[in-house]
């Protein structure tokens, strides 16, 4: 089953670059050997999309299409694309990975005595995960009323940015309230031990201060920040966590990136690394890849077979066809290794592949 895949600048419809991506898939289709009433059903919500003025106001940067059989989404998003459009087996999925992969992915865990939430986070989005069978409250696991005796709190507005902020005061609780409060934080170590098993993703705690203390000495996850953001998140929104969060974990995937390539050049002259795409593809397929950079704006087609394990690589963009860097990244990632797709310029030694292998 073919997939398209349409990258765009959406300020450039008014130049027919939009209907010259979407001419651009009719004939790549054509030469996969598509019916043309295939096509045409294919590619009629991006051609409805053409005319419609209305789905060209409030655009992002970038606009994302993926379409195929019975499928069609489109996604505004603050990233600047070079226009592209790739038909192959499976959708394409490099340009988007400076949005998830090189920012990364990290977790806010909002604790309060009335509730707790956990937030999934990159660089520009926030989405609350569903926490079923999570205890939500200190009440859950404490004598409410007690411990209110000795965490006291009001609320006010902030001068600066008008939200509630939340401070306590009073006597810190006792042991046996420490205790059972450390066995709520037990708890919930446990449960997010399971949602965040085999992840290396950092998580960064939020709510009142004296809190972060008794978490920490609960917790078994190896990635949680220092710091914190302090003060009740009861009344923030997801994007005001967010916001808050960012600037303590920017830092850590730019170090990650950071230690990747010294590890790269410490290894020059051994076996761990290689810029062969064949190589790192066949790596990538097999778990070894431990570190994979690749320019994100540049496209290396041909095919890869999985069951003989063999490689062809094109002069130009054949059909059916795919783009072997994105399929070594997808590899990468699925079997849990790290993609860092940048510009030429940034590429470790100025190659055009580079990767670390595990073994």
């Amino acid at each position: 089953m073919a997939r398209i895949s349409l990258y765009a600048d959406p300020s450039g419809r008014s130049g027919d670059r939009w209907k010259n991506l979407l001419r651009t898939a009719e004939e790549r289709l054509e030469k996969k050997g598509i019916r043309p009433a295939d096509i045409k059903e294919c590619l009629k919500t991006a051609w409805q999309y053409h005319q419609d003025p209305l789905f060209w106001q409030n655009q992002s940067d970038g606009l994302a299409a993926f379409l195929g059989a019975g499928e069609s989404r489109f996604y505004r998003l603050p990233v600047t694309f070079e226009e592209l459009a790739v038909v192959s087996d499976r959708f394409h999925l490099k340009p988007l990975l400076p949005y998830f992969a090189r920012d990364g992915r990290f977790y806010i865990l909002a604790l309060s005595q009335k509730q707790v939430r956990l937030l999934e986070g990159t660089r520009f989005t926030v989405e609350e995960v569903n926490l079923e069978d999570m205890p939500q409250s200190v009440a859950e696991a404490l004598n409410i009323d007690e411990v209110d005796s000795h965490l006291q709190y009001h609320t006010g507005t902030s001068s600066a940015g008008g939200e509630r902020a939340a401070m306590y005061h009073g006597h810190n609780p006792h042991d046996d309230e420490k205790d059972r409060i450390q066995k709520w934080f037990h708890q919930i170590d446990g449960e997010l031990s399971g949602i965040l098993k085999g992840r290396k993703v950092p998580l960064v705690l939020a709510g009142v201060e004296y809190l972060f203390h008794l978490y920490r000495e609960a917790n078994t996850y190896p990635h949680l920040v220092e710091g914190g953001v302090t003060g009740n998140p009861e009344d923030l929104r997801a994007e005001c966590l967010h916001e808050k969060a960012w600037p303590l974990v920017e830092p850590i995937f730019g170090e990650a990136m950071k230690k990747a390539k010294e590890k790269y050049f410490e290894l020059t002259g051994t076996k761990q690394i290689t810029n062969d795409i064949s190589e790192a593809l066949r790596a990538a397929e097999h778990g070894r890849v431990e570190s994979l950079f690749i320019p994100k704006n540049r496209q290396v087609w041909g095919r890869y077979d999985r069951e003989s394990d063999s490689i062809e690589i094109a002069k130009d963009h054949p059909a059916g066809a795919q783009d072997l860097l994105d399929l070594a990244a997808a590899k990468t990632m699925r079997n849990g290794g790290d993609v860092y797709a940048m510009v030429q310029e940034e590429m470790p030694g100025g190659e055009w592949l580079a990767a670390v292998l595990r073994y």
